[in-house]
């Protein structure tokens, strides 16, 4: 929302927790406000527990609807995110069709064209490193945007799909470990 709309709901916070409340109880839900809170990127509406899809869009429509604010600066409510990173082994460093080497575009292209991915967002542009200096295969870092539970990763985690004949598995990671250095060259 805009700075004016924020104002406006922000003066009158402590009615908005207790009209969402009974929002929220009249659509059976086992969550609560606890309050309100203003944050550099807009309203952040603080739960008791997590919210499920039918109670973010009740938050949604009343916020919404609500008479002091223009109804269409109301931005679509979305659960607090974080960071997780994904490992894929095994991918070849030439592609079999163009006998080009991998590039994190091509990565990219690859996990849009897959439906394990689906729902999926990128932090960042993919990391992709030969496994081994003489090695054909490469690994690629992926850092992903998931919900706090982590059930985005977990989904994802050892699974298998395929680019072109080969079979391909995901396994978590605690953080990209960015460019590794060569032991023996250094580079």
């Amino acid at each position: 929302m805009n700075s004016d709309n924020i104002k406006k709901f922000m003066s009158k916070s402590s009615n908005h927790v207790s009209n969402l409340n009974r929002v929220l109880k009249n659509i059976k839900s086992d969550i609560m406000v606890n309050f309100i809170h203003l944050d550099p990127l807009g309203i952040m509406i603080i739960t008791s527990k997590v919210a499920s899809k039918s109670d973010l869009q009740s938050i949604k429509n009343y916020v919404k609807f609500t008479n002091s604010i223009d109804s269409n600066d109301v931005k679509v409510p979305h659960l607090p995110q974080s960071k997780s990173y994904l490992k894929i082994i095994s991918i070849l460093y030439f592609q079999e069709v163009s006998l080009s080497p991998i590039t994190p575009k091509l990565v990219k292209d690859i996990i849009k064209q897959n439906q394990i991915f689906d729902n999926v967002i990128l932090v960042s542009k993919p990391c992709v490193i030969k496994a081994f200096p003489k090695s054909y295969m490469t690994i690629v870092w992926l850092d992903i945007w998931d919900v706090q539970s982590g059930s985005k990763t977990k989904g994802l985690i050892n699974r298998c799909f395929n680019v072109g004949n080969n079979i391909i598995t995901i396994k978590g990671e605690n953080i990209n470990p960015g460019i590794l250095q060569c032991k023996n060259c250094l580079k």
